[in-house]
Order: structure tokens, then C-alpha cells, then sequence
């Protein structure tokens, strides 16, 4: 099968580009349906009489409809756009940059999804639903799962369907509060995995902005060390990355420590660990929920990180995490070989 891939590639490589294009059209209109052929012009910056075309084709072959409030995903569709997806898997030769990737790491695994980020948002979702798939071949009964915020998390959740054949689902916020975004925040999001696994959830009320007294003083409630304690007991944990610099403004680090941040080299952030270039760990935020030490105990953990201006981040915090697990976009991959390999 590879081969024939591969040779197609070399003789017919036009295929290869109209396969992938029809491809981001459904993958498009199936996240956004119903939509209109200008929105779908803008989203994919392809011209409108392209879209015409193609979406004219997509509707022949029964895969889309078209009606007055916009194009829509039939059945035959939606099947299509699934078997599509690890087709494209292949035709790129993903596989093979996830075997590269995990290699220069060192991590447990990799998981590369096809297309940029920084270029298409859809991007995100697929990184969200890549994730949810992981994570469900992991679920059992009594499973406790620990998730930090962000816009990426929310992806992973989103993707999620509802699952309920398992009993005594708990899933906890893996850190405090940070930031001003109710919705992407790590108790929202463990509420709402919670709701999709007929599960329970436990909320962390603390904001990592607090002064460190104070953060002391709540961490000896009985409610806190409650939440804690669970936290630490995780059997799933999936967290994002973040660039440090950002990350730190983010939690309102002042600026003289921001600066000193800078000073040290830090380019990427995790569980509240600022690491160099040479993934150390240039100084820590006060422990409200897991620590690094604590997540690499946990034997399934997952970052979840997309974008070229994450590269350094990403290499930093995961390299030689040997139970680590890389879910991160094409791109990205490509420039983490870039950057490893030379």
C-alpha cells in the first residue's frame, strides 16, 4: 500500500494536491455546515469559482447537499471525510515523522495531524479529536483524569462524545486558575468532560495570581487538600504547552520576574515549570495541583501543542520524557525535525 502511494506521489502528484484539497472542503464544511460558498471561499483563501467547482462535484458524488441557508455533509459524506482522513495519514508520510519525532524526543509516542495550525484553525480540532482517541483506548472504570486549561483543551473536550459504559469516571483540573476566560478554564473544562463521561468532577477554587501567603493558607482547607489529593492520583493527565514568556503574563508574573525569565533563557511552560532550551527547569510556580515530578509518575500523560512558534516550547518541556505523549500538527513536526536534526 505504502508503495503504491508513493509511487503515485511521484508520477500523479496532481492527484495527491486535488485529493487534499477536496479533503480540507469537507473537513471544512462539516465543522462549519450549514455554510455558504463566500464563508467557505474565505476560510479555505481559495477562490470562489474553485469552490464553485469543487463543492458542484462534492454535491454529484452524494457527499455534501446544498440548500438556500448553505452546504451541509451527507451520510455518505461524513463516512467519506473519516476513511479520508487516514488515507491522508498516509499519502504524507506522517507516520514516518511520527516515528522521527518520538525518536529525537525520546517520548512514549507521537501523534501527527495533517495540515498547519497557524494556517487553518480546523487544525485545532483535528488535535482535539486525535487526542479524545488516545484517550479513550486508556478509559476504565475508576479512571481519574486531570486536564489544564486552554483553548486547546477545550478542543480535546469538545471531541469527546458521550460515553457511558464505564462507572466512577472523576475528572479534576490539574492546576489553579489563570486568566480572564471562563470557558477555558481547567474547572470548566473538567465539568464538562465529567458531563460527557457520565462521571463526577472536583473543582481547585484557587487563582495561581494569589499572593503565595494566601495560596499557603487555602491549600490547609480540607476542601483543597481534598481536590489535591485526588489530583495526584490521576491516571490520565493531558495538558497543553505554552511559550514562557507568555505563559507568565498570562498568570500576572510581574515584570521584573519576567525579566529574569528571559535572563535564564526560558523558552517554554508546563505544569507551572519554566524550561530552557536545554530542558531544564529554570524555576517552578507554587504548587497548586500537579507538579512535574508528579506528572511523570503518571503513566498516560499527553501534551497536546500546535504551531511553529511553539517549537521550542514543545522540545524543551517533552524531551526525554520517556512515558511522554506528543499530539502536535504537521507543521510543527516538520519544524521540530528542522530544528532537532540540524
Amino acid at each position: 500500500m505504502q508503495e503504491i502511494l508513493e509511487l503515485q506521489k511521484k508520477v500523479v502528484p496532481e492527484l495527491v494536491n486535488v485529493l487534499e484539497k477536496r479533503y480540507n472542503l469537507l473537513r471544512t464544511i462539516y465543522h462549519n455546515q450549514p455554510i455558504g460558498r463566500r464563508i467557505l471561499s474565505e476560510k479555505l483563501n481559495i477562490g470562489e469559482r474553485s469552490v464553485r467547482t469543487e463543492t458542484t462535484f462534492l454535491k454529484e458524488q452524494g457527499l455534501i447537499e446544498i440548500h438556500s441557508s448553505g452546504m451541509v455533509i451527507t451520510d455518505d459524506g461524513d463516512q467519506v471525510l473519516k476513511k479520508l482522513k487516514n488515507f491522508i495519514h498516509q499519502i504524507k508520510g506522517l507516520t514516518d515523522i511520527e516515528n522521527r519525532v518520538k525518536s529525537l524526543l525520546n517520548l512514549k509516542k507521537v501523534i501527527v495531524v495533517p495540515g498547519d495550525v497557524e494556517e487553518n484553525q480546523l487544525v485545532l480540532k483535528d488535535l482535539g479529536k486525535a487526542c479524545s482517541n488516545y484517550v479513550k483506548d486508556y478509559l476504565k472504570d475508576n479512571c481519574i483524569i486531570a486536564l489544564t486549561g486552554g483553548s486547546t483543551l477545550r478542543e480535546v473536550v469538545e471531541a469527546f462524545p458521550k460515553i457511558n459504559n464505564y462507572s466512577n469516571i472523576q475528572v479534576v483540573p490539574a492546576r489553579g486558575g489563570m486568566g480572564k476566560n471562563v470557558e477555558t478554564q481547567a474547572n470548566t473544562l473538567a465539568a464538562s468532560l465529567a458531563k460527557k463521561l457520565n462521571g463526577t468532577y472536583k473543582m481547585l477554587h484557587i487563582s495561581e495570581s494569589l499572593r503565595l501567603d494566601i495560596i499557603d493558607s487555602l491549600l490547609k482547607e480540607e476542601a483543597v487538600k481534598a481536590v489535591i489529593d485526588t489530583i495526584h492520583k490521576a491516571d490520565i493527565l493531558i495538558y497543553g504547552i505554552g511559550n514562557a514568556v507568555q505563559m507568565a503574563r498570562k498568570r500576572g508574573v510581574p515584570q521584573e520576574e519576567i525579566d529574569n525569565l528571559i535572563n535564564k533563557g526560558a523558552v517554554g511552560e508546563a505544569f507551572g515549570c519554566y524550561f530552557n532550551k536545554d530542558s531544564k527547569i529554570i524555576t517552578e510556580t507554587t504548587a497548586i495541583g500537579i507538579k512535574i515530578n508528579d506528572a511523570k509518575k503518571i503513566k498516560t500523560h499527553i501534551a497536546v501543542a500546535g504551531g511553529k512558534n511553539k517549537v521550542e516550547s514543545i522540545i524543551s518541556t517533552e524531551y526525554n520524557d520517556k512515558n511522554g505523549v506528543l499530539v502536535t500538527d504537521e507543521a510543527t513536526a516538520y519544524a521540530i525535525l528542522n530544528t532537532m536534526e540540524s
